[in-house]
């Protein structure tokens, strides 16, 4: 009867606010952790290994994908990134509500192989505003920026088999959505259970 724990995915197309609103989740559900990747790459300045990320050897990765240990895994600019089916099945198990911020890409493959997430799609309200907001940025170029648009009308369309999409117009509001599928998720029946035998001695 232990508490199962929340798994939240969360997808969008680079400029929507994804990060933003994550960060913004965290401080405020502070038992959500963020989940923690394998990946080949070396630590940058400052990163701590388990704790930014699981910093492994390639061999040691691929290894990890002819066992299967990866729910889903990709290769990003030479390196390879992998969320492990160990870190999600013990974080249900134990009662503890991670957020993973990744792709369609590997959400549909998490998807494939991992049951019980909880999948959150976040829109921009148009094609015009995700443009102003990444020229906003100035910090990529402009054939970077053109590729990201693309990159988007693609990922737009993969939202119809999230369970939830939000679109971010106004921040406050998108938080308050994304808050109320939190509090929504953890009140289900099966979640609740454990404080219930507790409070009710049964």
């Amino acid at each position: 009867m232990k508490r199962e724990g929340l798994i939240m995915i969360i997808s969008a197309p680079s400029g929507a606010g994804k990060t933003t609103l994550c960060r913004q989740l965290m401080k405020r559900f502070p038992a959500m952790q963020e989940s923690i990747s394998y990946t080949t790459r070396q630590p940058r300045p400052g990163e701590v290994d388990g704790q930014d990320y699981c910093f492994v050897s390639r061999a040691e990765f691929e290894r990890m994908v002819a066992e299967d240990a990866f729910a889903e895994w990709a290769e990003v600019h030479g390196n390879l990134y992998g969320t492990a089916l160990k870190t999600l099945e013990e974080a249900r198990r134990n009662g503890i509500n991670l957020v993973l911020d990744i792709d369609c890409q590997g959400a549909l493959k998490l998807k494939e192989h991992f049951e019980g997430g909880v999948y959150i799609f976040i829109l921009p309200p148009s094609m015009e505003e995700l443009r102003r907001r990444l020229e906003n940025r100035s910090s990529d170029a402009q054939e970077v920026i053109e590729r990201r648009i693309v990159r988007a009308a693609a990922e737009i369309k993969e939202a119809r088999w999230y369970d939830y999409i939000i679109i971010n117009d106004r921040f406050e509001q998108a938080f308050e959505e994304l808050s109320a599928i939190v509090l929504s998720q953890s009140r289900k029946s099966f979640r609740m259970l454990e404080q219930v035998a507790k409070l009710f001695d049964i």
